[in-house]
C-alpha cells in the first residue's frame, strides 16, 4: 500500500473511533488522551535528546499519561489534588535528577525539559477532557460538540493555509522554521476558519447544544483558533528542526507521530477552553 493509501486508511479508522470515544466521554476518553499524552511525551523527549538534552524519560512519560486521568478523577470526585500536589512532584523530580543525572548530566536542563514535556502533552490534552465536560455543555451531544468544534476548526485552518498558500504563494511566513508556509496561507487559514466557525455554530452548536456567539464573538473565536493552531504547528516544526528530524514518530502510518498529528491541538484545546469562558452565550430553544 502506498503512502496515500495508508493515510486514507488511518483516517477512515481513526476519525470515527475518536469521535465515538469523545461522545462516550468518561474513562474511555481519559484513557485515550492519557495514552496519546504518554506517546507524545516519549516523542518529545526523543526530540529533546536529539537536541542534546537529557530528560528523565520514564518519569515524564508516566506523568504525562496520568494528567488526563487525574482530571477524570477530579470530575468524578474520587481524587482531590491540593496545591502542593502540583508543586512537590517538580521538587522531587529535581531531587531525583541529582542522583540520576549528576552535574555532568545537566540536571537543570533535564528537569526543565521533563516538566515541559509533561505540560506540553499531558497538560494540554487534558483540556480535551475538560472541554467534554465544560460547564456550558449540557449532555453528551453538547459535550462532544464542545470538543469537536475546535478540532474541526483546526482542520479548516490547515486546509485553508494549504490551498491559499498553493494558489497565491508569495512571501514566506517563517522560512527558517517552516519553508513551505506563506503569509497568504496564514491569512487564507484565518478566513476559512472564520467561515467554518459560522457554519459549525449555526449548523450544529446552536441547534444541538443551545450554544452560540455574538457576531463579533464568532469572528474573534474563529480567527483566534486559526492563529493559535498555526503557532502550534510552527512550534512543533521548530522542535523537529532543532532535533534535525523529519517526523516526531511513526505511530500513524503515512501521518507521522502524535506530535505531528496533534501539534496544533496542543495549543488549540487550552485556548478553546479559555475562549468558551469568554465568548460563549446560551441559545435556548435552539434544538
Amino acid at each position: 500500500m502506498n503512502e496515500l493509501g495508508r493515510r486514507v486508511l488511518v483516517a477512515l479508522v481513526g476519525v470515527p473511533l475518536a469521535i465515538g470515544i469523545i461522545w462516550i466521554g468518561g474513562a474511555p476518553l481519559a484513557t485515550l488522551l492519557g495514552g496519546l499524552a504518554g506517546i507524545g511525551a516519549w516523542e518529545f523527549y526523543r526530540l529533546a535528546r536529539e537536541g542534546g538534552a537529557t530528560p528523565l524519560v520514564v518519569l515524564g512519560v508516566i506523568a504525562a499519561a496520568l494528567v488526563p486521568i487525574a482530571v477524570h478523577g477530579e470530575l468524578l470526585g474520587v481524587l482531590r489534588l491540593p496545591l502542593y500536589a502540583w508543586i512537590l512532584p517538580v521538587l522531587l523530580l529535581l531531587g531525583a535528577a541529582i542522583w540520576l543525572r549528576g552535574v555532568e548530566g545537566r540536571p537543570l536542563g533535564a528537569v526543565s525539559t521533563t516538566v515541559y514535556g509533561v505540560l506540553y502533552t499531558g497538560g494540554t490534552l487534558a483540556f480535551g477532557y475538560a472541554l467534554r465536560y465544560h460547564n456550558y455543555a449540557v449532555g453528551d451531544t453538547a459535550g462532544a460538540l464542545a470538543v469537536l468544534f475546535p478540532v474541526v476548526l483546526t482542520w479548516a485552518s490547515d486546509t485553508g493555509a494549504y490551498f491559499s498558500g498553493r494558489l497565491i504563494g508569495g512571501r514566506k511566513l517563517m522560512p527558517s522554521v517552516s519553508p513551505g508556509k506563506t503569509v497568504a496561507g496564514a491569512v487564507g487559514a484565518i478566513v476559512v476558519t472564520v467561515a467554518a466557525t459560522y457554519a459549525f455554530v449555526h449548523g450544529l452548536l446552536v441547534p444541538r447544544a443551545q450554544l452560540a456567539f455574538t457576531p463579533w464573538g464568532l469572528v474573534l473565536f474563529g480567527a483566534a483558533i486559526s492563529v493559535v493552531a498555526q503557532v502550534g504547528d510552527l512550534a512543533e516544526s521548530l522542535l523537529k528542526r532543532e532535533a534535525g528530524v523529519k517526523d516526531s514518530g511513526t505511530l500513524f502510518p503515512g501521518h507521522g507521530g502524535v506530535l505531528d498529528r496533534l501539534d496544533s491541538l496542543f495549543f488549540v484545546l487550552p485556548a478553546a477552553y479559555a475562549l468558551y469562558d469568554w465568548l460563549l452565550i446560551p441559545a435556548p430553544g435552539g434544538r
